[in-house]
């Protein structure tokens, strides 16, 4: 009897009476029954405890010590002075499933962390087919707006779109729905969903150098200060300068363009955090070529920018460093000063916030990492309800 007791507690399913325990080296198989007490009569409500008949039911549950597990339940049905026959009532298993609650629970689980419904399917002995079908009961609702709101896109390859977007609350680090595309059209539409009131609570709106979120944002949150998030514009003025790099390296006979290859991490360091045989490996490459000297003199200027405090000094720095690019001779750097000046507010406006697109990027990283090890996903409400349960455990 102390057997059975402490079996039932292990096993901790709602009064089932454990008879059997067998195992071998893969399975666990557990034969049981339920208490036998009275039951209403679904027909006339009657009480009754008369036994029909039995029947055994196999039923799928947990993995326990890394082995299958299925329970042998012993099933009555009851009889009633009416006619009616039923079977008893549970609660661990719902009515025409053979498997139960927990089952079903410790599936929705598994599937939080970055594993292929294929992979779930093999640790619990369900099909792959019968995991989805299990996750698609899962559904997310828009969630509220913040006060803050960043908004980026990510190769989904979803839907027949080739970028899908995310929408992130950054301040208190919550991902708030994902979207199929990213036009403007299709954004405007999404955001009008939500009241006048809800738009209006927006008071900082941090998005890359896209158009069409500066153009939704403008529109749509009025009382919003549009930020660009620094790694985007920051990363303009090294996209001019490794393109000028690449320029002079073609150029070079095979041994400089190895030394460049294997060097040029130390080109994109600040200089002043070299050390002097880094530096010293850095002035061979800039002797090489004026124009590549011209570039890295500019974009060591450039880094000074970033330690500006505020915007109003941020402001006559990037003005100051704007104006010497158009004068630099070096037209990858003028396209980089006219691509400052059409977004110069929402840079300056980086320097008076904290907010960044930090957390969303990291979100787009675990998103990429979901989509490699499904191989990628056809179906965009799956892929979109996926991404929001591997991120609800921020705010559950």
């Amino acid at each position: 009897m102390l057997y059975t007791h402490f079996t039932e507690k292990l096993v901790g399913l709602q009064d089932l009476i454990i008879k059997k325990v067998e195992t071998n080296e893969k399975e666990i198989h557990i034969y049981g029954q339920l208490e036998r007490i009275p039951h209403k009569c679904p027909c006339c409500g009657a009480e009754t405890a008369k036994i029909h008949d039995y029947r055994e039911q196999v039923i799928k549950d947990i993995p326990l010590y890394d082995k299958h597990v299925f329970i042998h339940l012993k099933k009555r049905r009851y009889r009633c002075d009416c006619g009616k026959r039923f079977y008893e009532s549970n609660q661990f298993l719902p009515r025409y499933y053979r498997r139960t609650n927990r089952l079903s629970a410790h599936i929705l689980d598994r599937l939080r962390k970055l594993i292929t419904f294929t992979d779930v399917g093999k640790e619990v002995n369900l099909s792959t087919t019968t995991v989805m079908r299990t996750f698609d009961l899962v559904s997310y609702a828009p969630r509220q707006l913040p006060t803050a709101l960043s908004i980026d896109e990510f190769k989904g390859n979803t839907n027949k779109e080739k970028y899908q977007c995310i929408i992130t609350d950054p301040v208190n680090k919550i991902v708030l729905d994902i979207l199929p595309k990213r036009y403007e059209s299709y954004l405007t539409k999404y955001f009008l969903s939500f009241d006048k009131n809800e738009r209006d609570k927006i008071t900082t709106f941090v998005s890359d150098m896209w158009k069409p979120y500066s153009s939704v944002a403008s529109k749509l949150f009025k009382n919003a200060e549009q930020v660009v998030d620094k790694y985007h514009w920051i990363r303009q003025v090294f996209w001019a300068f490794d393109g000028v790099r690449k320029d002079v390296q073609k150029k070079l006979g095979k041994d400089y363009r190895i030394y460049f290859k294997h060097s040029k991490k130390l080109l994109f360091k600040r200089f002043s955090e070299l050390n002097d045989e880094q530096k010293q490996r850095v002035n061979v490459m800039l002797a090489l070529s004026p124009t590549l000297y011209t570039a890295h003199f500019y974009k060591e200027d450039f880094l000074k920018i970033l330690d500006c405090k505020d915007r109003v000094s941020a402001k006559s720095a990037l003005s100051e460093w704007i104006n010497c690019a158009f004068d630099c001779g070096i037209e990858r750097f003028k396209k980089c000063a006219q691509t400052m000046i059409n977004w110069i507010s929402g840079i300056l406006n980086s320097f008076s916030t904290p907010v960044t697109n930090g957390f969303t990027e990291g979100c787009n990283n675990k998103i990429k990492v979901l989509k490699r090890i499904a191989f990628g996903f056809k179906n965009f409400h799956r892929f979109r309800n996926r991404i929001l349960h591997i991120f609800s455990n921020q705010f559950a």
